[in-house]
């Protein structure tokens, strides 16, 4: 079953149908992110990248990285787990 999303300026949401979900747990800044742009293209445009991630950065990084990248940060919510979970929409 997919996570629930807490979305910066809204309600909790459901999950967006994920595409692809990075496990990038135990990776240290700036490591996620780096991730993230290299799998990006894995997805085509308008799909959904999920970055499951334990390093606290990754909180502000990966919307960091969408707005630099002109991509669209989601939302956040939580892995089965309890990780923290980023989700992001490829838009070009």
């Amino acid at each position: 079953m997919l996570a629930s999303l807490r979305f910066a300026r809204g309600p909790r949401m459901s999950t967006p149908d994920v595409n692809l979900e990075l496990d990038c747990r135990g990776m240290l800044c700036p490591l996620p992110v780096i991730e993230l742009g290299r799998r990006l293209t894995d997805v085509a445009v308008g799909g959904t990248i999920a970055v499951v991630a334990t390093d606290v950065a990754a909180r502000v990084d990966v919307p960091a990285w969408c707005r630099m990248r002109e991509q669209e940060y989601v939302g956040e919510g939580v892995a089965e787990d309890g990780t923290p979970r980023y989700v992001v929409r490829r838009v070009s």
